[in-house]
């Protein structure tokens, strides 16, 4: 077995890599930008190696420089993670070359696998089902939409070379295909360095389920089930589960042939991804393989038992694999929420920074239900603009479907982020929601069920309960600790306007008691909170729950899940006068065009004193790798132009302003 093992990747799964390698005793070097000087990886690994700056174009991304780190480490083998080179057969080819493992599948399986056009091909030869499309390479926007036509609309437009949901759009119209032809070319020039570009039919209301296979060098390949991937947004996976609602054991048997089927046909001798879109009639047709490990491959590994990575660190040794596919099963259900530094309430725009706190869910079992958190970062790290905003991949697992959704439900509310936007009040919503529960689901969930962005959700009575009980809990632990204790038992607390009035008392335990009017008693126990703490942790009723607080000068903020109020504790003729103050007026920004998070500009194609009409682009900003066109709201006259292209710019920063 190799004694050490270079990892030429960064974040969560450098991490993740090195608990398997520390578990089979293999030693490993972490190879880092500057950005990435200090991260946990770095700080885990026996050996660590500067690479270049931040910008993974000049550092990550260059192959003579992770060779330069093995020849100096003396690593025997490189496992690249995903993304990066991870899918670059001439990386692993020149490494092969150079008599240094490559822990993945052979140069020629990335090459058959990772060019999409070509990929279809060799899927169709192997009676794999592939969907309708044009698979030629296209020059001009007038071409695409020629070809469009035939196929018929709606069209998704590809990057050949695309991966983890860069270069991808859907277009309706022939105006869509020309805009988002350009656009995609231009994304998948700037991140993977090949602007190929291919169309294929968009299946309606799909979902997106994925086959796991996993081989060896001696010609065995197995496959170890399914994962669904279908809540995806802006083609980007934000939940997948394993296994999938959907299926039955005949489709899932049929896809798993036809991904081992596939896979043999290229000697695949690694961890790959066959991925699929299905229908809701349980069709299936090939999109592509990921030719590495996948993002979510905690959940396979939570419903098999078996660890992805440790099994292609064996295959690259030249191990046999030691299972055949009878001896996979699948045990219960895992989910992976994947916990992103992005604002929701700000249409899900990077929100990168100085990760200020951050509480993690005590991982294992937790009776019901076992908790995994792959993270690459602690609290006080940075999250940078350079790399993609993951901050960990929050996996619950259970007996059941409805266990494992309970417990990422209850694991999202023990973690505990700031100093930066991130989406776990999202995902916890999604947890929330009936249509997720019952396992309904399709690529366009989230713009199904949040049309209108999101902007959180309203209590449930039984959100209600708690917050009214956070809040009259942390009042009277307050008052105790400023010597101010009060024998009140009668109060009103609003939430945001809406008062409720609280009878207060205590039993013979000193548990409280609290009578709502109207709705009866609860009792609120095993209070876990004093004064500075985000988290406030209780049972209510001998159910837990824990909230993020946060103290304000007139009550408290309060965060359960997907609810987010301001809660005041108040005597009953005080909440008589609060429910009359006005309403804060909001400054109006509508003549203006704001950055929507902070970025580089590309470009700003309009000039002072230009008409421009409601739907033009105005402005083009890139940020974590993608391009984001702001298009203009309303008619007007350009006034004033607040960048150029080339320069950074900040969250709000003005870039366009109208007469």
């Amino acid at each position: 077995m190799f004694s050490k093992i270079l990892i030429a990747n960064r974040g969560e799964i450098a991490v993740r890599i090195i608990k398997t390698c520390r578990r089979m005793g293999i030693k490993t070097v972490q190879v880092y930008s500057e950005a990435d000087a200090g991260s946990l990886a770095v700080e885990m690994a026996d050996e660590a190696v500067l690479i270049g700056p931040a910008p993974a174009a000049q550092s990550y991304l260059l192959a003579d420089k992770i060779v330069e780190a093995v020849r100096q480490t003396g690593a025997e083998a490189v496992h690249p993670g995903f993304g990066f080179l991870s899918e670059n057969a001439g990386f692993a080819r020149r490494l092969r070359d150079e008599g240094i493992a490559f822990i993945g599948p052979n140069p020629e399986a990335i090459e058959a696998m990772g060019d999409k056009i070509s990929s279809k091909k060799l899927a169709a030869e192997a009676g794999v089902s592939t969907v309708p499309g044009h698979m030629g390479l296209i020059e001009t926007p007038d071409e695409a939409v020629k070809i469009a036509n035939q196929i018929g609309y709606p069209i998704m437009i590809k990057a050949s070379a695309g991966g983890g949901g860069k270069g991808i759009r859907v277009a309706h119209s022939d105006a869509d295909m020309a805009e988002g032809f350009a656009a995609v070319k231009a994304e998948a020039l700037n991140a993977f360095g090949d602007d190929r570009v291919f169309l294929e039919k968009f299946i309606i209301d799909p979902r997106h389920i994925e086959i796991q296979v996993l081989g060896d060098k001696h010609g065995h390949v197995v496959h170890l089930f399914e994962r669904e991937c279908s809540i995806q947004r802006r083609n980007q996976k934000v939940i997948e589960e394993a296994p999938s609602p959907l299926l039955d054991e005949a489709t899932r048997a049929a896809m798993g042939a036809q991904a081992v089927a596939l896979a043999q046909a290229v000697n695949y001798d690694s961890a790959g991804t066959v991925e699929f879109v299905a229908g809701q009639d349980k069709s299936f047709f090939f999109l592509e393989m990921n030719t590495r490990l996948q993002v979510e491959h905690p959940v396979t590994e939570l419903i098999t038992g078996v660890d992805l990575v440790e099994q292609m660190i064996r295959s690259a040794w030249g191990e046999a694999l030691a299972f055949e596919q009878k001896d996979l099963s699948i045990n219960g259900w895992a989910i992976e929420s994947r916990i992103y530094a992005e604002d929701p309430y700000r249409g899900f725009l990077p929100s990168i920074g100085r990760l200020v706190r951050y509480e993690q869910p005590e991982e294992g079992d937790q009776g019901d239900y076992t908790v995994r958190n792959d993270s690459g970062v602690r609290e006080g790290d940075e999250i940078s603009m350079f790399y993609d905003p993951m901050i960990a991949k929050l996996c619950a697992w259970g007996e059941t479907r409805e266990d494992a959704v309970t417990g990422m439900a209850r694991a999202l509310e023990d973690t505990h982020l700031s100093g930066l936007g991130h989406n776990v009040p999202f995902l916890a919503a999604v947890m929330d929601q009936e249509r997720f529960k019952s396992g309904n689901l399709s690529t366009s969930y989230i713009k199904d069920e949040f049309p209108d962005g999101f902007n959180g959700l309203r209590p449930t009575v039984e959100q209600e309960r708690i917050l009214i009980a956070s809040a009259l809990a942390m009042h009277e632990v307050i008052a105790e600790q400023d010597g101010d204790p009060s024998d009140r038992t009668d109060w009103i607390v609003m939430i945001d306007k809406t008062p409720h009035g609280v009878g207060l008392s205590y039993d013979e335990d000193e548990e409280m008691i609290l009578t709502l009017t109207g709705g009866g008693d609860i009792r609120l126990s095993e209070i876990d909170w004093r004064p500075g703490l985000a988290q406030f942790k209780a049972e209510l009723d001998g159910e837990p729950f824990t909230a993020e607080v946060k103290r304000v000068a007139d009550g408290f903020d309060i965060r359960h899940r997907a609810a987010r109020a301001r809660v005041r504790v108040l005597r009953p003729h005080v909440a008589e006068l609060y429910a009359r103050l006005p309403e804060k007026a909001v400054a109006d920004t509508s003549k203006l065009v704001l950055s929507p998070m902070p970025g580089l500009v590309v470009s700003i194609p309009v000039v002072v004193g230009q008409e421009v009409k409601t739907g033009e682009t105005v402005a083009i900003i890139e940020a974590m790798k993608m391009q984001n066109i702001l298009k203009a709201e309303r008619d007007g006259v350009v006034k004033a132009v607040g960048a150029k292209d080339g320069d950074p710019v900040a969250a709000d920063d003005v870039l366009v302003e109208f007469g």
